[in-house]
């Protein structure tokens, strides 16, 4: 099989337009060809709109020209181009030269997917949940859309270094630890909550936050605990062998439970992508030390602090990072920038993507601030905030349960997987119950995390499962039927299935359509990794499936004559391939049956 990228038809227009400049206008060489997609055509260019005024000229004379030139000379498999409107350039490919691009892309096991991030160290540092703590709705979008640009960068090349920063650290260990020796007989481990003796449903992770909220009110309730659990936490810090082993089975204990949501969401997080912030903690005085040497930090009131020289204050004044505060201790800011150093010194990151909430901006541009002060951050690496909005309820609101409090996501997937089970039987009423729930499952997560996706990242967005799970629109329901439906397509064909296309036929409109929209996969994909936007990948594939969908309805398949059929064949082979790797980016299952 072919194993050569393959050039799209729109980059092979792109650069035929692009030689065309420099050959009728010299002095516009290089000029952006300014290409798209068109009803009107495959493509227009508006370049000679753009350009005309820097040649003097009008735009529809400089049209005129790189119309002349293109059709005389081409460079692209061009068969038409006609000026239109005030000097728009409408270009049409040859119907051999859409049939070739197909069976190039068919031929090829990565579907003609270019590796442009080969080389690159990218590490992408997403979900971070806290230890002790159950993984709820705000830890979503950062596991999944970290979960898909992991993907992306990788499948184009990239070598992908995931890193979970757990929050595994902090003062609330210490009156947590406390309580648990004190109260032995209260069950807390993944063992004994799963011996039968507990109830239904509970999870380490759940446990050990309802425990450290008891043990919370213990500690303000009473000034004797209080006084023990601050003298864990110091024994914490000191590295006490006893603590430090109730802390480790707590760390273990609750990435279990993580796990256990990873793989329901089938998100690629090992337990060896786990770096938590206590790893970091070993280098923060060594942090401090730096920036003090350096002129970066100085001391403010018995604090070190480092003055933004970019960011200014509500009150004018500089904007503030706190090294270490005046008691000697260490907070986010440091553990940051230790984690940043580390990342560039001893993973060799070429690229840092932090998908975080947007809520966090300031304090990111702060710290990207003070890694280019201390030249940690260069020209050769890039640090990148990955901000996204906050998951609303239907009702518009932050998400909150009617308690008010945070909602546990592992309930969120029941629930969605519940209710495609529901729509799923209405549709198919005689699947078997095994075959129920594995549609079910894959359906129901799949709705999760495409409606996270397909939302731009910057927005807020409503969490409606209903809609989610719908069969109609823009959801992973409809496109994981939509495969579904080609797969079923193509078992009916047999062997027929595997005969290249015949590049001599005439093309039906909707088949050019189809062509056209599977020979972007690329470029789509490039998209997703230079803005970190997966909602790109997500409009194309409901695109993609609508344009399926339309040649199906005017482009009869199995009843063809025979080199129609071959010809239709291919276009659903390729089709069932783009939509089958587009949802593995994104991180979603594409049944062959539904």
């Amino acid at each position: 099989m072919n194993q050569q990228p393959v050039t799209s038809l729109a980059r092979q227009v792109e650069a035929a337009v692009s030689t065309a400049l420099g050959r009728v206008r010299p002095e516009l060489a290089g000029a952006d060809p300014l290409i798209r997609r068109s009803d009107r055509a495959d493509f227009q260019s508006n370049v000679a709109l753009a350009s005309a005024k820097r040649v003097r000229t009008r735009p529809a004379e400089l049209a005129g020209e790189l119309a002349g030139d293109l059709q005389d000379v081409g460079g692209a498999p061009i068969a038409e181009v006609a000026v239109s409107g005030p000097g728009f350039l409408n270009i049409t490919v040859m119907d051999e030269g859409l049939w070739r691009q197909l069976d190039r892309r068919l031929t090829d096991r990565r579907l003609g997917v270019d590796r442009p991030e080969q080389g690159a160290r990218v590490v992408i540092d997403y979900s971070a949940p806290n230890i002790a703590k159950e993984m709820h709705v705000g830890h979503l979008r950062t596991t999944i859309i970290g979960d898909s640009l992991a993907r992306v960068l990788g499948h184009l090349g990239a070598t992908v270094i995931r890193q979970n920063h757990l929050g595994d650290w902090g003062t609330q260990f210490g009156m947590l630890i406390q309580y648990l020796d004190e109260h032995p007989e209260v069950p807390w481990r993944h063992s004994e909550l799963s011996s039968g003796d507990v109830e239904l449903g509970a999870s380490t992770v759940s446990t050990l936050d309802g425990l450290y909220r008891v043990a919370r009110a213990e500690f303000e309730a009473d000034g004797a605990f209080a006084d023990r659990a601050r003298a864990r936490v110091v024994a914490l810090q000191a590295g006490d062998a006893a603590t430090l082993a109730r802390w480790r089975e707590i760390v273990e204990e609750s990435e279990l439970a993580f796990r256990d949501i990873y793989e329901r969401l089938g998100v690629q997080l090992e337990p060896a992508d786990s770096v938590g912030e206590s790893f970091y903690n070993q280098w923060l005085p060594e942090v401090v030390e730096e920036l003090l040497e350096a002129g970066v930090a100085t001391y403010s009131d018995g604090a070190v602090v480092v003055e933004s020289t970019e960011v200014t204050a509500p009150d004018g004044e500089p904007a503030v990072l706190m090294a270490q505060k005046r008691d000697g201790g260490y907070g986010y800011d440091t553990t940051d920038l230790a984690t940043l150093r580390y990342r560039v010194r001893d993973l060799k990151a070429d690229r840092i993507l932090y998908v975080v909430d947007a809520r966090q901006a300031l304090h990111f541009r702060l710290i990207f601030e003070v890694a280019r002060r201390m030249g940690w951050l260069t020209d050769g690496v890039e640090a990148v905030h990955v901000a996204f909005g906050t998951v609303l309820g239907p009702d518009g609101r932050p998400f909150k349960t009617r308690a008010g409090g945070t909602v546990p996501l592992m309930r969120l997937i029941d629930e969605a997987v519940d209710t495609a089970r529901r729509t799923v039987q209405e549709r198919e009423g005689d699947l078997d119950p095994a075959e129920l729930d594995r549609i079910a499952e894959q359906a129901g997560v799949g709705a999760i995390k495409y409606a996270d996706l397909s939302t731009s990242r910057l927005k807020d967005y409503a969490f409606d499962i209903e809609r989610m799970v719908s069969l109609t629109g823009n959801t992973s329901v409809y496109l994981q039927y939509a495969h579904a439906r080609i797969r079923s397509i193509l078992r009916k064909a047999g062997d027929a299935s595997a005969t290249a296309p015949d590049p001599e036929l005439r093309m039906h409109p909707a088949e050019r359509a189809l062509v056209l929209a599977l020979d972007e996969f690329g470029d789509v994909l490039d998209g997703v990794a230079e803005f970190n936007e997966p909602h790109r990948l997500c409009n194309y594939l409901f695109d993609t499936a609508k344009a399926f969908t339309d040649f199906y309805e005017n482009c009869p398949v199995l009843s063809a004559p025979d080199a129609v059929r071959a010809n239709r064949l291919a276009l659903c082979r390729l089709a069932a391939g783009t939509l089958r790797e587009g949802l593995n980016l994104l991180g979603i299952a594409a049944p062959d049956r539904m």
